[in-house]
This record gives structure tokens, sequence and C-alpha cells, in this order.
């Protein structure tokens, strides 16, 4: 008789890991608001306690990245200010209405049953993502503030950041009396243990990636849970032929300059071929003041001949970088095509004063944010009063756009009867 394979140490490691994790769960499925807002806030506290053990670490991390891209680096680097922001962060999550038990519908049927849907934690979420150390606290505070625990994968090569900041989370868990096993970094950051956390129906209810391509599609080939994906993003800014010409630099500077190595930074602009002439000339000017290389069709480098050639691929190109693709397009009718052609479906605008036009763009364009006169760069957890985010969800199915604390919940129907019965 054949006897099965016992697990390998390996294996049985990550299996531990999700039990642990699936008993904090249980415990805070009925952790009360209380606990969880000042496990927040002890966490924060202890965040910005530790700063300069916490940036000591990440140069460590720093200091081992001989060959990567400025953008990597960028995502990977911590500051004074971003720990500042992540402690703020912290501090606005706390205070965020608790989700769990809120009612989200309520009737009462002609037979006087009383039902409800109401929020509830999702349960055990597995976090996947790369070089964002950033990444490590917006989880692990949206994730308790909804009810959850959560296992974080971060990249190999913010291992020590990951731990440090790991340190204070549960400093904060502690003071407040909630598992440690709440919040748990995946010992093993080889894309095996990957593929183990992933496949652990029952123990894992979410899993959510968040990096390059190979990561997501990796996860998503191998999940037997349910994965809400956060894809690239080609992102789009039209300069409509009634736009305001100073916002429309304004924007289009800021949406590819603040931060360029962010998902949400402007990788593609068109231009209304009626005000290419006025606009291209400034606008080009004022980005390559700010270091970005700009490639254009040939009917920009027609007006600004001094533009790099651009390509097909250059379209469907996410830079994570200075460099911005730019298209002179025949009008909304030209924009609306090319958006539906390229865009992956996480934030494009429009810049504009004619509010039908603006209305016809709102309506058509199928991405997780449209907007109208802003900067694509405000498209986050953050500035949409969220506190933070897990990430921009690209996915169709329960959660889409900037991920917050009520998008971590699921719900139940709850049903108060008086010995009803089914005719």
């Amino acid at each position: 008789m054949n006897r099965p394979t016992p697990a390998s140490p390996a294996t049985r490691s990550v299996q531990e890991q999700a039990r642990d994790a699936r008993q904090a769960a249980s415990i805070l499925h009925h952790t009360p608001d209380d606990a969880r807002r000042a496990a927040l806030r002890a966490m924060a506290t202890a965040i910005g306690d530790r700063q300069e053990e916490i940036l000591r670490a990440n140069r460590q991390d720093l200091e081992c990245l001989t060959d990567r891209p400025a953008a990597f680096r960028d995502r990977l680097t911590l500051t004074p200010p971003r720990i500042a922001g992540l402690v703020r962060a912290l501090r606005e999550i706390a205070e965020l209405p608790d989700p769990v038990g809120r009612v989200v519908d309520s009737r009462r049927r002609p037979d006087g049953l009383e039902i409800r849907r109401i929020r509830v934690p999702i349960g055990v979420i597995a976090m996947i993502y790369e070089s964002r150390p950033n990444v490590t606290v917006d989880a692990a505070g949206l994730c308790l503030r909804a009810g959850n625990a959560v296992i974080l994968r971060g990249g190999a090569e913010s291992l020590r950041s990951d731990q440090a900041l790991l340190g204070a989370i549960h400093a904060g868990l502690a003071a407040a009396g909630l598992p440690r096993a709440a919040v748990t970094l995946l010992e093993r950051r080889d894309y095996d243990a990957i593929r183990e956390l992933v496949g652990l129906h029952g123990l894992v209810d979410l899993v959510i990636p968040r990096g390059g391509e190979p990561l997501i599609r990796f996860v998503a080939e191998h999940a037997r849970v349910p994965v809400l994906r956060h894809e690239k993003g080609v992102t789009h800014l039209f300069i409509d032929r009634s736009a305001d010409p100073e916002m429309a630099v304004r924007l289009a500077l800021n949406a590819k300059t603040n931060r360029p190595s962010t998902c949400n930074a402007l990788e593609t602009l068109l231009v209304d071929r009626e005000v290419a002439d006025r606009i291209l000339p400034p606008l080009v000017a004022a980005l390559r003041e700010a270091g970005v290389e700009v490639r254009g069709c040939p009917a920009t480098r027609a007006h600004v001949p001094e533009v790099r050639p651009a390509t097909e691929e250059d379209w469907s190109a996410e830079y994570l970088d200075l460099i911005l693709a730019v298209r002179v397009v025949d009008g909304l009718e030209g924009a609306l095509a090319h958006i539906r052609a390229y865009s992956t479906g996480l934030a494009d605008g429009i810049v504009t004063q004619d509010r039908e036009r603006a209305e016809r763009f709102v309506r058509e364009v199928d991405s997780a944010a449209v907007l109208v006169n802003a900067s694509t760069r405000l498209v986050d957890g953050g500035e949409f009063g969220l506190g933070a985010e897990v990430g921009i969800s690209t996915s169709r199915l329960h959660a889409r756009g900037p991920m917050g604390v009520e998008d971590l919940t699921t719900t139940k129907w709850v049903v108060w009867g008086s010995g009803q019965v089914r005719a």
C-alpha cells in the first residue's frame, strides 16, 4: 500500500504560518473596535520611535542593490518624510469608522422576517509585493482595521526594511493585547513559497499581488484562492481643445514628475489636434526642463522636431520613469479610441472646460478611476480619504480602484425570525 508522501519542512512552515494566521483571524473577527484602534495607534508610535533603526535597515537593503533602475530604488527607499507619512496613515486609519458590523442593507418581509446584510472581515489575506516597504505598513494597518489577519510577502530586496517595520508593528499589537500572528512576514521569499501560500485553500481567503507583470502572472496561475489583481498602470491624460493651457501644463507635469515610479503616474499624453500647435511647444519645453524624455508621434514631432520618435511599443509602455509618450489625436473621438486600445484600466483623465465632452469621457472610459481636470497621481487611497490602500485593483469583481478598509471586508446575511417556515 502506497503511503502519502509527508509534507516537507518548508511546506509545513508555510502551512503552519497560515494556520497561526487563521487562529489570529478568528480572534480578530470579534475583537472590539477600541482594541483594533489602540493597536493601530501603538503601531504608529512604535514606528516613529524606531525611525533610526528602520532607516538603518533600509540603507542596508539599498546598499545591496547594484544594478536596479532608479524607479526600483525609489520604491524601496524610506526617508524621514516617508516614515512620517506611514505614521500619519496609521493614525488616519485608526480614526476611520469601523466597517465591521456595519449594516449595508436592511428589510422587513411581509411575514415579519427581519433581514440584514452586514460587513464582516474576510479572514486571512496574503499580500504579495515587491520593493515597497510602505506596503508592509499600509497593508498591516488596513487589514487589522477591517479585522483580518495578513501574511506579508515583500521582495527579497526589502527584507531588512520589512523586518524592522514588522518589529514596530508587533510592538503595537502587543501593546493592545492582540496576537502577533495577526501580521506576519512570509519567512521564505522564493517563488516556491509563494506557490505554496497561494495554494492554501481553506487557510488563506484572498491574495492581493502588487508588483511587476511576472509576479502577478505567477500568482494568478498558481492560486487556488481568489486573487485581486493590481495590474500595471498605462495611464492617459487627454488635453481637449477647450482645455485651459496653464492647467494642462500643470496637470501633465504633476502627473508625470511627482514620483514617476508609481503606477498612477502619467505614461501617455494625448493632445487634441485642434490645439496641438499652441499646446505642444510650451508643454514639451516644460517637460524637458523637468528632466522628462518625450517620445512623440509624427504629428507631435511636426510641432516639436526635437522630440524623439515614438514606436508602437511606447503606447503600451509603463515606463515608471521620467519618460512620456505624446500623441496628437483627432479630438475626443481619437482620444477615446486610443484609450480603448491601450489603457490598462487603472486611471485615465481629461483636461477640458467643456462639460458635455467631460461627461462623455467619464461615461465611455471604463477605467477604475476617471478624472476630470485633475492629476492621475491623485488616484491613491490616502488622497481619496481612505487613510491608505493595499493597492489599486484593476479587477472587476469585489473591489475596483484604490482599496481601503471597506474593500477588505465581505458581507453576511443575518435573519431574525419568530418561527417562520417556508410554505
